[in-house]
């Protein structure tokens, strides 16, 4: 089935990879048939808006029967491009780019840290969780060398706008921003902001203020 990419909603396609994540859980303890209630109470997304997100792609499940646990996986695999290995590379081997890097995504087969870059003298030149880590000034000519076009960025605010330019001007097209700056990019360049301490300071607002029972 041919699926037009860009009408899924990005809200959905946002939810792609917690559904695959729940589904190879699901396919490795053995279970071959799932419900939108199940799902709904695995990944907390209400079951409407699962069937919802699921519509978008034709007719993965039937009524009373629910979803083949391996057919979804396959489509989603596919979808995903979950066979096809996604090089990125790492800038800012701080205290979190180190965990990131000793990490690696070592519960995914199709994503890894290739490379990794800063500018302090005790980390250039050695490897962390066996990723090389080059010096900042190498960034363009180790990219062209590459098919990188994600980076994740963990270096401090101050220095994250300069250092974003640097990746657009090398030809970054994605940026994981893990620094609190909101950095400016080019139209064709996406970028995903993380701040923790923001992500934790709604979550504490939201226990004060919006208890569950």
């Amino acid at each position: 089935m041919d699926i037009d990419q860009t009408k899924i909603p990005q809200a959905t396609a946002k939810r792609l990879p917690l559904y695959y994540r729940f589904l190879e859980g699901l396919q490795a303890s053995g279970k071959h048939r799932v419900s939108s209630s199940e799902l709904s109470e695995a990944v907390k997304v209400d079951s409407a808006t699962i069937r919802r997100d699921f519509s978008y792609f034709g007719a993965l499940g039937k009524k009373g029967y629910g979803y083949n646990v391996n057919y979804l996986l396959t489509f989603f695999r596919k979808t995903l491009d979950q066979d096809e290995l996604t090089k990125v590379t790492l800038v800012g081997v701080g205290n979190l780019g180190t965990a990131f890097l000793n990490y690696n995504f070592s519960k995914s087969n199709n994503t890894r840290i290739e490379m990794a870059f800063d500018v302090a003298d005790d980390k250039v030149g050695k490897e962390i969780g066996d990723v090389p880590v080059y010096h900042l000034d190498e960034f363009k000519n180790r990219i062209e060398d590459s098919n990188v076009e994600v980076v994740i960025l963990t270096v401090p605010s101050q220095a994250a706008q300069s250092i974003a330019d640097q990746l657009v001007e090398a030809g970054i097209k994605g940026i994981l921003n893990f620094t609190p700056a909101r950095i400016s990019v080019p139209d064709d360049v996406r970028v995903h902001h993380i701040d923790l301490s923001v992500e934790l300071q709604s979550l504490i607002y939201f226990l004060k203020h919006y208890p569950l029972k």
